[in-house]
C-alpha cells in the first residue's frame, strides 16, 4: 500500500529484495502462478486504484531490463538478437540516467501481467548448490505512472516511477566455473556498491540536518542568543558546506536506480 501511495503523491518509489541464493527474493517480488508476489499485486492496485477514484486518463508504460555481467538486456524487445543485445547506459543532463528500452503502454492489469511474465522467462538463470534455476542478473521491472489531475481548474499531471527490482543472490562459490565465478564477482560488485550508496546517501542527510542545526545556531548567535552557542562552536568551525560524494556510477545497477534512491525518491528494502 505504501508503494502506491507514495506513487500517486508523485514519489519515485524503488522496491527491492535482498539476500543470498535461496533466500526467496524472486519468490516474493515475482511469485508464482498460485501464489502471486508483490510484483503483480502493486500491477493490481494500479488499476483497481483508477477503478475506484478516477475517470480513466492515468496513464501506465511498462520497461523491463536485467544487468548480467554489468550489461544490460532488455527482456520485452522481440527477436532472439534483440533481446541478446547489450544496452548502453547513457545520462541526460535533466533526466538523468537512461536505456534505449522498448516501450510499453498498459491498459489492463491483464496486459501488465501479461509483459511480466514474457520478461521472467527471458531472464538469465542457472543451477547452483542452493537452487536449480536462481536467477543470474538483477532484473528492474519499472512501471511510469502519469496521473492527469486539475490543478487551480487546469489540466495537470502527476509523473512518478516505480523500480521493482528482483536482485540476483550474494554467492560465491570457489567449485563453480569460470562463467559462475565471473558472474558472482559482478553481482557481488554491484550489491556491495548498492550498500555503499545507501550508506553514503545516510551520511548525506544526516550531514544536511546537521548543517541545518549549526545554521540556526549561528543566527541565533548573530542576533546575541546564548543559548546558541554550544550548538554553533561544534564541528570544528569548518564553516563551508561540504558535500558528500554519491557513488552511483560504480555499478550499472546503482547508476540506473540513481533516481529511485536519491532526491525525490522513496525506497523500501526487504531483506
Amino acid at each position: 500500500v505504501s508503494v502506491l501511495s507514495a506513487a500517486s503523491d508523485g514519489y519515485n518509489v524503488c522496491l527491492f529484495a535482498y539476500g543470498q541464493t535461496g533466500s526467496g527474493k524472486t519468490y516474493t517480488m515475482m511469485g508464482t502462478p498460485d501464489s502471486i508476489g508483490l510484483t503483480p499485486r502493486i500491477c493490481q492496485g494500479l488499476f483497481r486504484s483508477e477503478d475506484v477514484s478516477s475517470d480513466g486518463q492515468n496513464s501506465r508504460v511498462e520497461i523491463f531490463l536485467e544487468i548480467y555481467n554489468e550489461r544490460v538486456r532488455d527482456l520485452l524487445r522481440g527477436g532472439e538478437q534483440k533481446k541478446r543485445a547489450s544496452l548502453r547506459v547513457r545520462e541526460h543532463p535533466e533526466k538523468g540516467p537512461y536505456v534505449q528500452l522498448s516501450q510499453h503502454v498498459v491498459s489492463s492489469c491483464k496486459q501488465a501481467m501479461e509483459l511480466l511474465e514474457e520478461g521472467i522467462s527471458n531472464r538469465i538463470t542457472a543451477a547452483t548448490h542452493n537452487h536449480n534455476a536462481s536467477s543470474r542478473s538483477h532484473a528492474i521491472f519499472t512501471i511510469q505512472y502519469t496521473q492527469a489531475i486539475l490543478e487551480n481548474n487546469l489540466p495537470s499531471e502527476i509523473a512518478s516511477k516505480i523500480n521493482l527490482v528482483d536482485l540476483a543472490g550474494e554467492r560465491a562459490d570457489p567449485n563453480y566455473c569460470r562463467d559462475r565465478l565471473t558472474e558472482g564477482s559482478n553481482i557481488n560488485k554491484s550489491l556491495v556498491t548498492l550498500g555503499i550508496v545507501i550508506s553514503a546517501l545516510q551520511n548525506s542527510q544526516m550531514s544536511s540536518s546537521c548543517q541545518s542545526i549549526n545554521s540556526m545556531a549561528s543566527e541565533a548567535e548573530s542576533t546575541g542568543g546564548s543559548n546558541s552557542s554550544a550548538l554553533s562552536d561544534r564541528g570544528g568551525g569548518g564553516g563551508g558546506r561540504r558535500h558528500c560524494f554519491i557513488p552511483y556510477r560504480d555499478s550499472v545497477l546503482t547508476w540506473l536506480l540513481k533516481d529511485s534512491l536519491g532526491g525525490n525518491s522513496k525506497t523500501i528494502m526487504i531483506a
